[in-house]
């Protein structure tokens, strides 16, 4: 097991210790598509080494699929939104997303904090659904896990484990402007020399510089206390009894698992129970189909272009696959494309469409660029 496995591990040294050497029962709090897949990784590996894994996934999952895994247990639960209706607000998300000038900073954040509005209303009514089913609880109480594994950019792990009464652990690449990292972390990012995420700004700032970034940080901050909090906070009181807030509730997590290398970051100021776990997911590459493999190695020396756009965007209107088609058509290298939708007119000979793609193989191969 490689070093970059250590940090990932003391999960399932933490799930040890508050068994008393029973390891381990882990009880899972997920979110969707990237998070899901990163998590998942994870997940397998404690369920390869005999960890009892259980997934606590609302009815309306659209990744978090119980016929895709063998190690894994899941609790499915009923929720009042149907996967339709969760299918059509990610791809409203989405389509929010894709309409925001990227080039007008202060505009791209505003649309993005109404969607991240959207997003904590979408998951407290998730998290309702599964902490209000008595049921539910009552199962979940008597099955005595020893910690909850949670995405942190998806509240109701914490009020889980405070339900059960046992520690649990996050999982987390970055929130906006590093606001749970800061709010509920405990972690600093003097404005000073610590650019904030999204600023897009770097660590050689000049004076103004700072000064802009100190406004990026007074804006995330106010943005972050704008964040339905209040709405929240009264939730986790009503189920719990007493007065709880969920950034002090969010700060009780034993260990924060960064989904990133340490030296991809600007130096800063860390805590110890932050340990960076980037690239968990990077296995050793397979062979690639055939007809793919032919595909790259005839690239000669311009080589091949691997394009993505994530787990949640597979598809598109016609007229902008016909945009990103007619731009591909005119490089020198091959494309393979992941798309799933109707072939764009305006596609190249270079270019190659596939609804899935090996993506990790695929970087294996020298041509790639």
């Amino acid at each position: 097991m490689s070093m970059k496995w250590n940090s990932v591990l003391l999960l399932l040294q933490l799930s040890c210790y508050f068994s008393s050497g029973s390891c381990g029962k882990v009880l899972v709090w997920p979110t969707e598509y990237s998070h899901w897949m990163n998590m998942k990784t994870i997940l397998d590996e404690l369920g390869q080494r005999g960890h009892e894994v259980t997934v606590l996934t609302s009815s309306a999952s659209i990744h978090v699929d119980p016929n895709k895994t063998s190690t894994i247990k899941f609790e499915v639960y009923p929720t009042s939104l149907s996967r339709d209706a969760f299918d059509a607000f990610v791809l409203m998300v989405v389509k929010k997303w894709e309409r925001i000038p990227k080039d007008r900073i202060w505009l791209h954040l505003s649309e993005m904090q109404e969607i991240m509005w959207d997003f904590s209303d979408c998951m407290r009514n998730m998290c309702k659904d599964a902490v209000l089913n008595t049921k539910l609880m009552r199962k979940l109480k008597e099955s005595k896990f020893d910690v909850v594994f949670a995405d942190a950019i998806g509240p109701c792990g914490e009020l889980l484990a405070e339900i059960l009464k046992i520690p649990f652990v996050y999982s987390l690449r970055f929130s906006p402007g590093y606001s749970l990292e800061m709010h509920s972390g405990g972690l600093l990012f003097p404005p000073s020399y610590v650019p904030i995420i999204l600023s897009e700004l770097h660590n050689q700032m000049t004076f103004m510089e700072r000064i802009k970034n100190m406004i990026f940080a007074l804006y995330f901050n106010f943005w972050f206390q704008t964040f339905n909090l209040k709405e929240w906070d009264q939730f986790y009181s009503e189920v719990l009894g007493r007065p709880t807030v969920l950034l002090e509730t969010m700060a009780k997590a034993e260990i924060w698992l960064i989904r990133s290398y340490w030296d991809f970051d600007f130096p800063r100021p860390l805590l110890p129970n932050f340990d960076f776990v980037g690239g968990f997911h990077c296995k050793p590459a397979k062979p690639l189909p055939k007809e793919m493999e032919d595909f790259a190695q005839s690239s000669g020396e311009h080589g091949v272009v691997v394009f993505t756009l994530g787990s949640m965007i597979s598809n598109m209107p016609e007229e902008r696959a016909n945009v990103f088609a007619s731009a591909l058509a005119q490089i020198p290298q091959k494309v393979i494309w992941r798309f799933d939708g109707k072939k764009p007119d305006t596609l190249g000979a270079n270019t190659r469409l596939y609804k899935w793609i090996p993506q990790n193989d695929l970087l294996d191969i020298k041509k790639i660029l």
